[in-house]
């Protein structure tokens, strides 16, 4: 993909983090029905990352990496993709797609608390609320009977919490670690090896296997979408993004996500959609855009300036 300023690219690219991320909630709700969740994973990571290796050594990119990189890509793909998406499609067999989703995209403020925690990094007023109505919205969707009356419903939801900390802590992990400096082949690496331990682990949980021709037709198209839409497709488009417009912009996907997966969930899944579920949409999502946002805070500046600088008249 290009890197210009393309109108048409810059559209598409959008397209795909905004929807194509948002339905694989749905994909891997459709293909969890029928295959066990940690052999339905490592197909798709596998696969994935050897289309990427492959596509790679055809645009000329060097597969080579350093044994540090190696170690570190292992890592990553475990906290990503081995535990953290990995146990969210095993958990998606209790929840709904819509609800795993929502609890996801609280990410950033579990971020925000690690760099509180770990880091000791202070957390800027407008960030102080976007947590406190975080919180709120995440109490607001969990505490629905109608979401933990199922069976082993709470047992999915605490691993999609502990999936949201495996996510969290990853953010950080990579922003320090040593990687490979191609985002496309640094995300082969940790597909592949993601897709290798989730591969042990589903014969450590003595999983069946199958091959696709005995899936069924909605599995099927379920998982080609998962591989090439979900895990290529669209973590070029938002490298892609990255580089072309603000992280601001980019990350409006984390509002638009469970919205996506909410919608489709309902359509496809008939999926109920709560009174109290919208709400606590609103809330958390509200507070997911108060700890990401920077424009208040530059408003709030600029006033602080000028009644500053009144003060001094």
């Amino acid at each position: 993909m290009s890197q210009s300023k393309n109108p048409l690219f810059i559209l598409l690219a959008f397209f795909s983090i905004y929807v194509i991320w948002g339905s694989t909630y749905l994909l891997n709700k459709v293909a969890v029905t029928e295959l066990p969740p940690f052999m339905l994973a490592s197909i798709r990571f596998v696969t994935a990352g050897l289309l990427i290796f492959a596509i790679s050594k055809a645009m000329g990119k060097k597969l080579r990496i350093t044994r540090a990189q190696f170690f570190n890509t292992v890592i990553a793909g475990f906290l990503f993709l081995a535990f953290g998406n990995g146990v969210v499609v095993w958990a998606l067999r209790f929840v709904d797609s819509g609800f795993a989703a929502l609890v996801i995209s609280a990410q950033p403020l579990v971020v925000l608390l690690f760099m509180r925690i770990l880091e000791g990094k202070k957390i800027l007023p407008m960030s102080m609320v976007g947590v406190a109505l975080g919180l709120i919205g995440i109490y607001l969707l969990v505490s629905q009977k109608q979401v933990t009356s199922n069976e082993n419903s709470v047992l999915g939801i605490l691993m999609i919490f502990a999936c949201l900390l495996s996510w969290s802590y990853g953010s950080l992990f990579v922003g320090k670690a040593n990687l490979p400096t191609n985002h496309f082949v640094n995300t082969g690496y940790q597909m592949f090896t993601a897709g290798i331990i989730l591969g042990i682990a589903s014969f450590l949980f003595d999983e069946p296997w199958s091959t696709p021709t005995t899936w069924s037709t909605p599995v099927q198209y379920s998982m080609v979408l998962l591989i090439i839409f979900g895990s290529i497709v669209a973590f070029t488009s938002f490298n892609y993004l990255l580089k072309v417009v603000s992280p601001e912009k980019v990350a409006t996907s984390t509002y638009v996500n469970p919205v996506i997966a909410m919608i489709l969930g309902w359509y496809f899944l008939n999926e109920q959609i709560t009174t109290q579920s919208a709400i606590a949409a609103a809330v958390l999502l509200t507070g997911v855009y108060f700890i990401n946002t920077k424009k208040k805070l530059v408003i709030l500046s600029r006033f602080t300036s000028k009644a500053a600088k009144y003060s001094e008249d």
